[in-house]
């Protein structure tokens, strides 16, 4: 630094900020009516007391490194303020509304909890008071039923881009919802909740983005709707959504060519682009080298070869030309990153979690200093709710409603109880513990997970229980119907039974005589045998006595032979 000479240039003085921003904000209201003209002073000297008051309230940190405020902020707030029309701004009141919306959009969305956000609606609406005290401005404070403090390019519908106040959330909701349902026509399913914080935050996104040279830098833990909700405010805004592709091979020269194709639709063809990308896209920290420069000033060094460079000369000199401008190199090259800031435009979606984000801002200014931050808050218990009632909608919780209500209330009710307990976690044992929304979906996710498995095991359970009921029913009419024909066969049973004692009395009778008949023949029987044995013992003695007569009867026919 030694060989620099160091310059310190502070804020201007309150009256060369008068001056500055009179001119700008007096030239803009010459064609509104005088009541409105009237505020043109009063709202700057405001404004500028409450960038004071801001500045000296929310000090820079380590931790709140962001939280830096200049004279860029007070632009950006005269900038919201120049989007104005007469035909929408007829009474002084509205204006001033307008003023406290926008002034909120720049200081106020980049805090980072509603303890910060409430000191800040404590200073702004003092401010109001004190500016403006014939103003009833307290309506937009109110601890409840507070009135909705939102202007966007949607009042009405979306095609208008009309910068109006929305007079009603249920109105905001109709048509964002219908916006949502042509979205899903078009492209691929968002299965959104539009409760009011998240519509809230639409409209903050596509009033950046619809700002030439807007850019927004989203910040907010994983599961807010970043993505999704980007995805609709460009398509409310008529842009072209880009994303990176992320693969294995994805370097330098495929995002050099991704940004040409942006910079070509959107500098040639005269088109809206929304680039939208998020830190997990971020493979590489060299990507930032090229986002940082097309946040800082759209013209990124090297982008395109001499010869593609003398391409977009030639095809924009007649436009160039048209504008009374001498159409050589520079003019032309100068109209085309004029275009580029008018319809490219960067959406940065990054959480806060780690250090990450915090030395990314500190290598890379524009990440912070070039975009318009939203910081995404807790989900509030009313989003909760509505969440949850949608994921538990298709589900059959049986007649009673008081079941259906009961279950809705107590996700959230759970979900706020443990993240209280994580705050108590974190003051005592100094540990993070992140309770997100995506937390919140993977509970109702599970919930209907664990209901889907338990009442399969019910039904199983039941099927069973059924199974053997109708098995013990089938059973006990088998029982009936043989008890009946037992009684059957047992009235035939007795017959034959009695039957069989008839025959059984008559075959006694006659076994008594057969056995008298039998004692008989036994006795027949014995005698027979004794005259038996007496012929057996004589026919003996025959065959002896025959035996011994028998030789001398063949020696007497042999001798009678001889004769």
């Amino acid at each position: 630094q030694r060989w620099f000479t160091t310059f310190a240039i502070g804020l201007p003085g309150p009256t060369s900020l008068l001056t500055i921003f009179q001119t700008f904000l007096d030239g803009h209201l010459k064609n509104f009516v005088e009541e409105v003209q009237a505020t043109s002073s009063g709202i700057i000297r405001v404004a500028l007391e409450l960038h004071k008051q801001v500045s000296k309230t929310f000090r820079k940190s380590a931790a709140n490194f962001h939280y830096e405020f200049n004279i860029r902020h007070l632009s950006n707030v005269f900038q919201g303020l120049l989007v104005s029309q007469p035909d929408e701004f007829q009474t002084a009141e509205k204006f001033v509304h307008l003023w406290l919306h926008e002034s909120e959009r720049v200081y106020g969305d980049r805090l980072v909890s509603y303890e910060h956000l409430t000191q800040y609606n404590a200073i702004a609406q003092g401010q109001s008071k004190r500016g403006f005290p014939n103003f009833n401005i307290t309506r937009f404070f109110a601890t409840e039923a507070a009135d909705p403090l939102v202007f966007c390019h949607f009042a009405d519908n979306i095609q208008d881009k009309c910068y109006d106040q929305i007079m009603s959330i249920s109105n905001m909701s109709i048509i964002l919802e219908d916006a949502l349902r042509e979205y899903n026509e078009l492209n691929s399913i968002m299965d959104l909740v539009l409760f009011e914080d998240a519509m809230k935050h639409i409209a903050r996104i596509s009033r950046i983005i619809l700002n030439e040279g807007g850019h927004a830098l989203l910040v907010g833990v994983g599961g807010m709707g970043k993505k999704s909700l980007s995805n609709l405010a460009a398509y409310i805004c008529a842009y072209t959504v880009r994303q990176i592709v992320i693969s294995s091979t994805y370097g330098i020269n495929d995002l050099k060519d991704d940004l040409k194709w942006m910079y070509n639709k959107a500098g040639l063809k005269d088109e809206g682009v929304m680039f939208l990308l998020t830190d997990s896209q971020i493979t590489n920290e060299r990507f930032l080298i090229f986002i940082n420069d097309l946040l800082a000033s759209g013209n990124i060094p090297d982008l395109f070869a001499v010869d593609e460079v003398d391409t977009i000369v030639g095809a924009v000199t007649n436009r160039v030309k048209a504008t009374g401008v001498v159409p050589d190199k520079k003019s032309c090259w100068d109209w085309f990153i004029n275009q580029i800031r008018k319809n490219l435009h960067v959406v940065l979606a990054f959480s806060p979690v780690g250090d990450d984000f915090k030395n990314r801002a500190r290598k890379f200014p524009a990440l912070v200093n070039c975009t318009v931050i939203d910081f995404f808050q807790d989900w509030p218990e009313e989003a909760l709710y509505r969440v949850g009632q949608q994921y538990m909608g298709p589900l059959d919780f049986g007649t009673d409603p008081a079941i259906r209500n009961g279950i809705e209330k107590f996700l959230p009710f759970s979900f706020k109880t443990v993240s209280a307990e994580a705050v108590e976690f974190k003051k005592k044992e100094r540990r993070f513990v992140y309770m997100t929304p995506k937390s919140y979906l993977e509970l109702l996710k599970l919930y209907m997970e664990m209901l889907e498995s338990k009442r399969v095991e019910s039904d199983t359970a039941i099927n069973r229980l059924d199974n053997g009921l109708k098995r013990l029913r089938d059973t006990s009419e088998a029982v009936v119907k043989i008890e009946e024909n037992l009684k059957v066969s047992l009235e035939d049973a007795d017959v034959k039974k009695t039957t069989a004692e008839g025959i059984a009395e008559v075959v006694s009778k006659e076994k008594a005589i057969v056995e008298v008949e039998t004692a008989k023949a036994q006795e027949e029987s014995e005698k027979v045998a004794v005259i038996q044995k007496s012929v057996m013992k004589e026919q003996k003695d025959v065959s002896e006595d025959l035996a011994k007569a028998e030789p001398a009867v063949v020696a007497a026919m042999a001798a009678l032979d001889s004769l």
